[in-house]
């Protein structure tokens, strides 16, 4: 059993806190302050879980055991109703925070993938289980509520997003809560031409039918090969993305499949149960498809049993900062380079910009940051000037002037941004940017940024 030193959890609540986390084969070490932390650490070098309830106080404990322990690993706990401290504790210096009460099981694969060395060179694969999910934001807490209810039954998810917002994380995580093992089948329906996307579901044998299997299939036996994604499937998960490109045959035959839960195995006749709990991967185009027949209603139904919608990254931005840290510490990893963290001003912009392309997009951004490094431990605000344009989008600027004249517009809309998020209050603003007050106003005068919106 592995321990974990537990920083500032209210008394009343650590023999809950203690169940917990022995229910992921942790045991705890109890500290109320940093002293104590740091006497503990002495005699064991253990990862550390704070308790951020105290808010500014328990940050500066955070702040303390970083600069005595450098090499400690810090974990945190939040309360839903304080998403600011997410961006605090990771300024810090922590790997990771999770909402109060902290799930036991993302908590120790957390701590279990950062104690490993191995892990730290090679890539974990970032939709294989929940970890790639921060909920720190209403919409997403409404989504994990919807995950916990589908893991616990087999009926079709449908989980409709944009690109990018994690639909195919999110099938992952239901899948692994309780899989035992079982098989995660992913089929794109779109990466397949004419009869091949019905070769790969049922299989070579299933699809070239004889006179019996196209008797069977008039009562409703449909036949599927060994060598099929289809029975790859059985007694998991079988994943379909862009339904709607598939041709009506395969839909028709899916949707047999998943009414009867039987099939005959084509090379013996056998028949067998068709145990799969299906999902989908959709957009916001699915009702339209739907309507236009282009998906049939029946299948449809089948899939969308429990419907998740993904809310865009603009819309839970309170989970920007830890995401953005997550990517930056699995980039750093891949990379074999030390670790990076980001500044107060590099994070806040980053926060606000509009992520058209969601979590993709703020992932590739990093590691082009990360990649164009050419040492320091630091990403600053000009790293990520450099990736931004100035419509809001990421990866390069818009060819507009000299790159003084660029900089100088982009700053003038940002410290504008800010300020109108504050409401004009300029040591808000100040405290966000990373500057003094003073420089504040010498930049608003320099740059002739609307002196109104800083009341």
């Amino acid at each position: 059993m592995k321990s974990v030193l537990y920083v500032g959890c209210p008394a009343l609540e650590r023999a809950d806190a203690e169940m917990l986390l022995a229910s992921a084969n942790l045991s705890v070490v109890w500290a109320d302050h940093a002293a104590g932390a740091l006497a503990e650490l002495q005699k064991h070098d253990i990862p550390v879980l704070l308790d951020l309830s105290r808010g500014a106080a328990a940050l500066q404990i955070a702040r303390d055991l970083r600069a005595q322990r450098p090499g400690v690993l810090l974990f945190a706990v939040v309360d839903n109703r304080r998403p600011d401290l997410t961006t605090e504790a990771v300024l810090t210096g922590v790997a990771d925070v999770f909402a109060r009460p902290p799930a036991p099981r993302r908590l120790a694969s957390a701590i279990e993938s950062e104690l490993q060395t191995d892990a730290r060179a090679h890539p974990r694969h970032a939709d294989s289980n929940a970890d790639a999910l921060y909920s720190h934001s209403p919409s997403m807490r409404e989504v994990v509520a919807l995950m916990s209810r589908a893991s616990v039954m087999r009926a079709g998810v449908m989980v409709r997003g944009e690109d990018g917002t994690g639909r195919q994380v999110v099938a992952r995580a239901i899948h692994a809560a309780h899989s035992d093992g079982a098989a995660f089948v992913c089929v794109d329906c779109s990466s397949f031409d004419g009869d091949a996307l019905e070769m790969e579901l049922f299989g070579a044998t299933a699809r070239q039918r004889t006179v019996r299997a196209q008797a069977d299939a008039a009562h409703g036996f449909e036949h599927i090969s060994v060598q099929s994604r289809l029975n790859d499937a059985i007694g998991g998960t079988l994943y379909l993305q862009h339904i709607a490109e598939a041709s009506t045959r395969v839909q028709a035959r899916l949707s047999r499949l998943l009414r009867d839960r039987e099939a005959v195995l084509a090379e013996t006749g056998a028949t067998i149960g068709f145990d799969v709990r299906p999902m989908a991967g959709v957009d916001a185009s699915i009702d339209t498809a739907v309507q236009e027949g282009r998906v049939r209603e029946e299948l449809f139904r089948r899939l969308s049993v429990i419907r998740i919608d993904m809310p865009p990254l603009r819309n839970r931005r309170e989970d920007i900062p830890a995401l953005a840290n997550s990517f930056l510490r699995e980039i750093c990893r891949v990379r074999r380079v030390p670790p990076k963290t980001l500044s107060r001003p590099a994070l806040s912009l980053i926060a606000a910009l509009p992520w058209r392309g969601n979590a993709v997009e703020l992932r590739m951004m990093l590691d082009a940051i990360v990649a164009g490094l050419s040492g320091g431990k630091g990403i600053g605000l000009d790293d990520v000037l450099a990736h931004v344009r100035l419509d809001g989008g990421s990866v390069t600027f818009a060819e507009r002037g000299t790159l003084r004249q660029a900089r100088a517009r982009f700053e003038r809309e940002y410290i504008g941004h800010v300020l109108e998020q504050h409401h004009g209050r300029i040591s808000e603003a100040a405290k966000v940017l990373g500057i003094q007050r003073t420089n504040l106003y010498r930049k608003l005068r320099s740059l002739r940024v609307d002196r109104r919106v800083a009341k």
